[in-house]
């Protein structure tokens, strides 16, 4: 099992950590990945949803093993900041025609995007005008995973009457992180340089500015609920087992509330460390039977 969150080396945390990353314009999410990966000296990096080159922003990313829970980041909700520019002078009614956006909207996903291209739904939980001018519109947009803003701001653009089209984008949250603790590729990259004794005065390692930057990846886990199993149950889910009751000593310890039934969680050992995701399928506090069936195992 790793080390408690908070008694990790930064090898250990290069190895299972996560930096919340302000992603430059210019760049794919995937080549700022790669950067990552690079700088820490990783096999693997993965980002938590893909943002255009030109797109900027909170882009978290997940380092070594901790690649394996990307999936965390389709669970949580998107927020973006946009400005949307009119084809023409904004109508008085502008308000009340954004305000209709803020439902579930039909979307089909652009000619380049990853998925397939068919008509679905996505949800848009607050659209807020920040601003305006004749012609150009910003809005704040929380919104479900997978919602396209450029769809979105062409839509309204036709509703409005004018036409429209996305200007600048700018992602400031994914559950769960925001842009309140952003880091920038060079933070990164100064912190993994004074870490091994380069740019010090004396030479010596200053680990400080890379434990700020990479953290440990059950941060990424905040969101889920979650149960916390014992060590020795913790060995058998490692090597492939579902979590059973009696192995289960407690549920619902980080703030995310009690698990559901169908519910994604996470499961932790007492030290804090994330074991596995998984399903909840049974009664967690039952005295036998399968619990958790098992996702992803995270050791």
């Amino acid at each position: 099992m790793r080390p408690a969150p908070e008694k990790r080396s930064v090898d250990d945390l290069a190895e299972f950590g996560v930096v919340n990353l302000d992603k430059p314009a210019g760049p794919s999410a995937h080549q700022v990945a790669g950067w990552v990966r690079d700088a820490l000296g990783v096999d693997r990096a993965a980002h938590s949803g893909t943002l255009d080159p030109k797109v900027t922003g909170c882009l978290p990313t997940l380092t070594g093993d901790a690649t394996r829970m990307a999936q965390v980041f389709l669970e949580g909700a998107k927020e973006y900041v946009a400005v949307l520019e009119l084809h023409g002078t904004a109508p008085t009614d502008l308000d009340r025609v954004v305000g209709e956006f803020e439902s579930e909207v039909y979307q089909k996903p652009p000619r380049k995007s990853a998925v397939k291209r068919k008509l679905r739904t996505r949800e848009v939980y607050d659209l807020d005008v920040l601003d305006r001018t004749d012609r150009q519109v910003l809005l704040r947009v929380r919104c479900e995973s997978g919602t396209y803003i450029r769809k979105l701001c062409h839509d309204i653009g036709l509703a409005l009457g004018t036409g429209g089209h996305m200007g600048h984008l700018r992602r400031t949250a994914t559950d769960p992180f925001d842009d309140r603790d952003l880091h920038t590729l060079h933070d990164l990259v100064d912190g993994v340089a004074l870490a091994g004794g380069e740019d010090t005065t004396d030479g010596d390692p200053d680990e400080s500015l890379l434990r700020e930057v990479l953290r440990p990846a059950e941060e990424a886990l905040t969101g889920l609920p979650s149960l916390t199993v014992a060590e020795s149950a913790a060995r058998e889910i490692a090597n492939g087992a579902p979590v059973y009751a009696p192995g289960v000593i407690a549920s619902g310890e980080n703030g995310a509330g009690e698990p559901a039934e169908g519910d994604l969680l996470a499961c932790y050992v007492p030290n804090g460390s994330a074991i596995c995701l998984g399903t909840l399928v049974g009664d967690p506090d039952g005295e036998s039977g399968e619990v958790v069936e098992l996702e992803r195992v995270l050791v």
